[in-house]
């Protein structure tokens, strides 16, 4: 099941990334190349770091998820086919399943709590914050509606579970991020924002 919730993460991530690039006016290739970047991105920083094979090279299924959720939001989204709000929910549940994978790999590499946190936020949003600088963007974590805070309490919540089961673990620590992240898109949650200098 969570592997199928990885793929379904990675073509949600990958859309989006094709809606930003296609924002910007970018060809075929641009498009499929940030959105490659946007659903492969946090993960494969987060295996560099924790020096390990990186994911997409071990299993090439993620490149092609990425190019065929890509190209059809290509031709797709030339119709207007592709409601926003729907899209803002599926990237929810794919922001709550890269955080658990994020957190468990870091895990399952030996690092301490606190790193694995830190793996687990990465892997939910290092992507989309490359996206966004490639196309010219205040990345979306820091301006946006609770996105990355929303990942890191799922990823702590993970790691305060240590004596729990997995499927547990991953349960709730999934829930929490998801119904953080689903939350702020219906209320607006957001943290404080920096206020602009007075004219003087």
């Amino acid at each position: 099941m969570l592997l199928f919730l990885d793929w379904f993460g990675t073509a949600v991530f990958a859309i989006t990334g094709a809606l930003v690039a296609r924002e910007k006016r970018m060809d075929l290739f641009g498009v499929v190349v940030v959105a490659l970047v946007t659903a492969l991105g946090g993960g494969t920083i987060r295996d560099l770091i924790l020096q390990r094979e990186i994911f997409w090279v071990v299993d090439e299924i993620y490149i092609w998820i990425g190019i065929l959720a890509a190209i059809l939001t290509f031709v797709v989204a030339h119709l207007n086919l592709l409601p926003r709000r729907p899209l803002l929910i599926a990237d929810a549940f794919g922001l709550s399943v890269f955080t658990v994978i994020g957190v468990q790999t870091g895990l399952a590499s030996g690092v301490t709590p606190l790193i694995a946190v830190i793996m687990g936020v990465m892997t939910a949003t290092f992507g989309g914050m490359i996206r966004d600088l490639l196309s010219n963007r205040i990345p979306l974590i820091l301006h946006s509606e609770l996105y990355a805070t929303a990942a890191l309490c799922g990823a702590t919540v993970y790691v305060l579970l240590a004596n729990a089961s997995p499927e547990w673990r991953m349960l709730i620590a999934a829930t929490v991020t998801l119904g953080l992240r689903l939350a702020a898109i219906r209320w607006n949650w957001s943290l404080p924002v920096t206020l602009a200098p007075a004219n003087v």
